[in-house]
C-alpha cells in the first residue's frame, strides 16, 4: 500500500518539482554570487550558502556538484551583467565622454559593496572561473575600452595622436590595479572610490580641450540633477 502511495504521489508531484528546479536553482545561483561578491570567495562555505537559503547542504549538492561549479556560475552571472551594462551604456551615450561617465557611475554602484579579496580569491583557488574572468577582459572589455578611444577621436573629444591599442591595455591594468590590497589596502580604501579616482584620471588623460570643457558640463549637471533630487 506505502509502494502505491508513494508511486501516486511522485506522479503527483513530479511535474510540480521540475517546474519548481529551476527557479530553485537559479536561487541558489543570485544568492552565491551575492555572497561571493559581498564577503569575498574563500570566506563563504557551501553551509554559508545553504543556511542564507534556509535549504539543506544535501539541497545545494542536487543542483551544484560542489563550490567551485557555484563560484564558476557566479562568475558567468558577473560577465553577463557586465555586458549588459557595457552595450546599455554604449547605445544610451551621447558620445565617447558621456560612454565613460556612464560606465563610471554603474561601477561606482557596483564596487560599492565589492569585496576586493574576490579577484585574489578566484586567481588563487578557483582557476577555471579566473581563466574566464580573464576571457572576459582581454577580449570583450578590451573591445569595448578601443572602440570607445576612437569614438571619441572621431568626436574630436580625445587626443587625436593617441594610440587606442596601448591605451585600451592601459586602461585595464589600471582597473586592476585597484584590487591590489597589497597599494590599496581594504582598511583604509574603498574599492569603488580608488576605481572612479583612476577612471576620471585616465579620461582627463584622453581628453582634448573641447573633451575638458564637455567633461566639466557633464560633471555640473550631475552635481545639479543630485542637489534637485535630495531629499529637503
Amino acid at each position: 500500500m506505502e509502494t502505491l502511495v508513494t508511486k501516486i504521489v511522485s506522479i503527483v508531484l513530479s511535474p510540480i518539482l521540475r517546474i519548481m528546479e529551476p527557479d530553485i536553482k537559479e536561487r541558489i545561483r543570485s544568492k552565491a554570487h551575492e555572497l561571493f561578491l559581498k564577503y569575498g570567495i574563500r570566506s563563504i562555505s557551501m553551509d554559508d550558502i545553504a543556511a542564507q537559503l534556509a535549504m539543506s547542504k544535501k539541497t545545494l549538492y542536487q543542483y551544484f556538484n560542489d563550490k567551485d561549479e557555484l563560484v564558476d556560475t557566479a562568475v558567468e552571472i558577473e560577465i553577463k551583467k557586465g555586458k549588459q551594462e557595457c552595450q546599455g551604456c554604449s547605445m544610451e551615450a551621447k558620445d565617447a565622454i558621456e560612454e565613460i561617465l556612464l560606465m563610471m557611475e554603474n561601477i561606482e554602484e557596483q564596487f560599492r559593496n565589492m569585496n576586493p579579496t574576490v579577484l585574489y580569491d578566484l586567481d588563487k583557488f578557483h582557476h577555471n572561473a579566473f581563466r574566464k574572468f580573464q576571457k572576459h577582459k582581454n577580449e570583450f572589455i578590451l573591445d569595448v575600452v578601443r572602440k570607445n578611444i576612437e569614438r571619441g577621436i572621431k568626436e574630436e573629444l580625445f587626443r587625436p595622436e593617441i594610440n587606442a591599442d596601448i591605451l585600451s591595455r592601459f586602461r585595464l591594468e589600471s582597473m586592476m590595479i585597484a584590487f591590489n590590497m597589497d597599494i590599496f589596502p581594504p582598511r583604509k580604501y574603498n574599492l569603488a572610490k580608488v576605481t572612479v579616482e583612476i577612471m576620471e584620471h585616465y579620461l582627463y588623460g584622453l581628453a582634448t580641450i573641447k573633451g575638458h570643457k564637455l567633461i566639466l558640463k557633464y560633471q555640473q549637471e550631475k552635481k545639479y540633477q543630485a542637489h534637485e533630487t535630495k531629499p529637503a
